[in-house]
């Protein structure tokens, strides 16, 4: 017989154990050591059961167990004392503090501007965030990136709020059918017992919001917080009464539905969280935001969101608007292939904010056409939320300095006129949370240079050990699922051996990150997994798309090549990837591969948690790999770019991923001393640990955010914000130039100072003849853009210099001049532009517009010597 009805009793702690109620519920715990071991030794045996669920552990206890507790004494200054850490942890100051009062030195940010200016909020929007397992609300690495960042943000003392949506069934968990197919399930969630706790109105009630839809209808969702440390994160769940049967539904489950039903969930998470933000700190009197990071496209109707409360509150115009929330809102981009982006059709947003949903003052062709592909090569009939994003941020970045290059040159059609280098679209490398990824026995020293290689190799072979039990047991248990008897499975006692190479790889399974490339040559890769002196084992993971029947084809290969009886105790794929899973996992590898196809890996953070557990690296130079490999801390795959052929740069890297196995990785690890150590391997992890660990720790990438970023973010909203003068000044200052553009051009240049041989020390003189229409100089700035040249007269490498208004003529006509030192030999080129100029824009480009010379008069070339 089956219940009508499922729900979560919490249990009712005894007196002397009510703290630990704060603790389960705040998620500090799942990176803070102490707490989750006394959490463990409440009961070690229900811990394992409940997977590692604090608030499940509770609620199993039970009263008699709970009732012996309170009167061990031990366990009584235990829950104090972890307690009053908590609470150090919660009130103490921080990095951030200390950055706000002086007291640290910020260094200066990049984008040079915003020094001494902190915002008192932050405001993070993700459509996924991966804090722990026990709060399963993530597909992959974004999701992790997101609580890796929540965290760091913790320790750092960063006020961010989170914001997401609360999904009844997570993702989905992964299962693998008798052939190898993946199956998936979807076990519903039940609130109650999880670690969030319900916000409520002062009455009582729980608080909600509420986004308008066509036809008079309403999406109503109330809000959950889950505290991540110092950092609350509203999740929204539309799963309420007050809801349709198809609204209740908005929440169901993460990346899944149709188009509309992404939509829907899209505006829940961009309008409807800035309204939960709204409340929350109507509710708590937490600092209004100043700055709203969007992590990924899901989140960008936020800014149609602020445009109306701005038109609505403050009186502004839909372009005024526009320029006062975009002045503090920043876009991070994840995706390097336009398939990861979410794109509608141009009707179905048009039915969703207009019509009798349109906003007072917020046209919907407005809101049309901030993601309109309005440019070269663009679909007139879709909607692109990551255009919207970069239209709505006066900043944008990549996560890797690679994906940056790559993110610039995929969306430079926004920005007509200006080379990839100079489309604004910068980068910030991610990282991850040292604390959450590290096995202890790692994390605890301090000086790696100062521990011998036997006590290096000790732990090495201790995680290893610890992976492969790991890796039996759900084995045992995927093969159980899959329909094997017990008497069918004494094999898997002998899957794995903790003393033989391991290497790991596990990620989402699209097919550009080449899952099956090690299978390229099946002899091969079996001669790797059985080689008689030198032997590999891989342990793999990952899940494919529940659309993705590619992705599953390459799974149910993998797996059937893993059952095979002669390599299965060698390879082993293990079905449900999650972060429980991945915390033994990434300590447990000698090796991390990736193989991707380069360029398309943004940065591939599965790689960095390996490293900090003094894992080598084998990898494509994509992603992070490329800006940070060294040659000494792992190994770089040899990649065919620019061999067109799919199937034969596929052959060609695989055949260089199993050259560097069997020639170099196998070999080195196996090259053991008198003692049974590999001297160069420990070297290496020696290397890589202490050159690594600090360029991957989430923390170096959130004071980047908080310096490069945010910082720049709240000077220019406060800039725009007194009053918001600023914002209806540079709105129409926009309109203005943007009008009288078609006006601007470059008549005529003139040079001279050179001779015909010109020499590297020679100065070339400039003369520019530019017509500026209806605009004033003030409006403009007329600059020289020189470097070396390519074959195809292409500017690389090029410098900017302003030149200066020496005339002013009749018609709008101005003679601009300057001077540019000749200080490097080789081909060398420069032309002129007029570019628009304002001291409340953060680069030329923001408009993208750009004067350039008429063909064959403004560029001119010659080789220095």
């Amino acid at each position: 017989m089956k219940a009508i009805r499922r729900f979560t009793v919490r249990t009712v702690l005894p007196g002397s154990l009510e703290p630990l109620g704060e603790l389960a519920l705040n998620l500090h715990w799942s990176w803070h050591t102490p707490t989750k071991a006394l959490f463990e030794d409440l009961d070690p045996a229900l811990w394992e059961r409940v997977g590692g669920d604090p608030v499940q552990l509770l609620g199993g206890l039970g009263p008699a167990r709970l009732a012996a507790l309170a009167e061990d004494s031990d366990v009584v200054r235990r829950v104090a004392d972890a307690a009053a850490d908590l609470r150090g942890y919660l009130d103490g100051e921080r990095w951030y503090q200390q950055l706000a009062s002086g007291q640290v030195d910020a260094d200066r940010p990049r984008g040079g501007d915003g020094v001494g200016v902190v915002p008192a909020a932050i405001a993070y929007f993700s459509p996924e965030f991966g804090v722990t397992a026990a709060l399963p609300q993530y597909s992959g690495g974004l999701g992790i990136l997101a609580g890796d960042h929540l965290k760091a943000a913790s320790d750092l003392g960063v006020p961010i709020v989170g914001v997401g949506l609360l999904y009844r069934s997570g993702y989905f968990a992964q299962s693998l059918s008798r052939e190898g197919w993946q199956e998936e399930r979807y076990p519903v969630l039940d609130p109650d017992g999880l670690p969030i706790s319900l916000l409520r109105e002062p009455t009582g009630e729980p608080l909600k919001v509420t986004v308008g839809l066509p036809g008079a209808r309403a999406l109503v969702a109330q809000v959950w917080k889950a505290q991540v440390g110092r950092v609350p994160l509203l999740l929204l769940d539309s799963d309420v009464e007050d809801n349709a049967r198809a609204e209740r539904d908005v929440t169901d489950r993460l990346y899944g539905g149709g188009s509309e039903h992404r939509l829907l969930q899209e505006m829940l998470l961009g309008i409807g969280g800035v309204r939960a933000l709204r409340a929350f700190s109507r509710l708590t009197g937490a600092p209004t935001p100043e700055v709203f990071h969007t992590n990924e496209g899901h989140a960008g109707f936020l800014g149609v969101e602020r445009i109306r409360e701005l038109i609505e509150e403050a009186g502004l115009t839909f372009a005024e608007a526009v320029e006062a929330a975009r002045s503090a809102t920043l876009f991070t981009t994840h995706t390097p292939v336009p398939a990861g982006i979410d794109r509608f059709s141009r009707e179905l947003v048009a039915a969703h904010f207009g019509g009798d949903n349109a906003a007072p003052g917020v046209p919907v062709d407005q809101v049309l056409a901030l993601g309109a592909e309005d440019y070269e090569g663009g679909d007139p009939t879709v909607f692109n939320m990551a255009v919207m994003g970069f239209r709505l941020a006066q900043r944008a970045n990549g996560v890797s300095a690679l994906h940056g290059h790559v993110a610039r040159d995929m969306f430079a059609n926004l920005w007509p006129g200006f080379d990839e280098p100079e489309v604004p679209i910068g980068h910030i490398t991610n990282g991850v949370h040292a604390p959450t990824w590290v096995a202890p026995e790692v994390y605890d020293w301090s000086d790696v240079e100062q521990i011998s290689d036997g006590e290096v190799w000790a732990v090495r072979r201790l995680l290893r050990t610890r992976l492969v039990d790991d890796v039996r047991r759900r084995v045992r248990q995927s093969w159980g699922q899959r329909g094997a008897s017990i008497a069918e499975l004494g094999w898997v006692d002998q899957v794995l051996d903790p003393d033989v190479l391991t290497i790991g790889f596990a990620r989402r399974v699209p097919s550009y990150k080449r899952l099956t490339l090690m299978m390229r040559d099946p002899a091969r890769l079996t001669a790797l997994l059985t080689h008689k002196d030198r032997p590999v084992q891989i342990v793999i993971a990952g899940k494919a798309h529940p659309a993705d029947d590619g992705g599953k084809k390459l799974i149910q290969e993998l797996v059937r090549f893993a059952d095979g009886v002669g390599v299965r105790h060698r390879i082993v794929f293990l079905p449900n990837y999650d972060i429980a899973m991945a915390q033994a996992l990434y300590p447990g590898c000698d090796v991390w591969l990736n193989n991707p196809l380069r360029p398309l890996e943004a940065c591939g953070t599965s790689g960095m948690k390996a490293a900090l557990n003094g894992c080598l690296n084998l990898s494509v130079l994509d992603g992070w790999w490329d800006e940070m490999y060294d040659g000494h801390n792992g190994w770089a795959i040899p990649t065919a770019d620019g061999v067109e052929d799919a199937d034969l740069r596929d052959d060609l890297e695989a055949g260089a991923l199993y050259d560097l196995l069997e020639g170099t990785v196998a070999p080195m690890f196996y090259d053991q001393d008198a003692d049974g150590h590999p001297a160069r391997w420990i070297e290496m992890v020696r290397h890589t640990l202490q050159t690594l660990g600090p360029k991957v720790d989430a923390t170096r990438m959130v004071r980047d955010y908080v310096l490069d970023l945010y910082a720049p973010a709240a000077a220019s909203s406060r800039a725009l914000d007194g009053g918001y003068a600023g914002a209806r000044e540079l709105a129409g200052w926009k309109h203005r130039v943007r009008s009288g553009w078609s006006g601007v051009r470059v008549d005529h240049v003139e040079s001279s100072g050179v001779a015909d041989a010109p020499e590297v020390g020679s100065t070339l003189e400039l003369r520019a003849f530019v017509s500026l229409g209806e605009l004033a100089p003030e409006d403009v700035d007329v600059q020289v853009v020189y470097g070396r040249v390519d074959e195809s007269d292409r500017l690389r490498d090029t410098s900017i210099l302003s030149l200066r208004r020496e005339e002013t003529y009749e018609g709008g006509r101005h003679r601009y001049v300057g001077e540019v030192k000749l200080d490097r030999p080789g081909a060398f080129g420069y032309t002129t532009r007029v570019v628009p100029n304002h001291r409340l824009m953060t680069g030329a480009a923001e408009l993208g517009l750009a004067a350039l010379p008429p063909a064959g008069t403004g560029m001119d070339s010659g080789d220095l010597r």
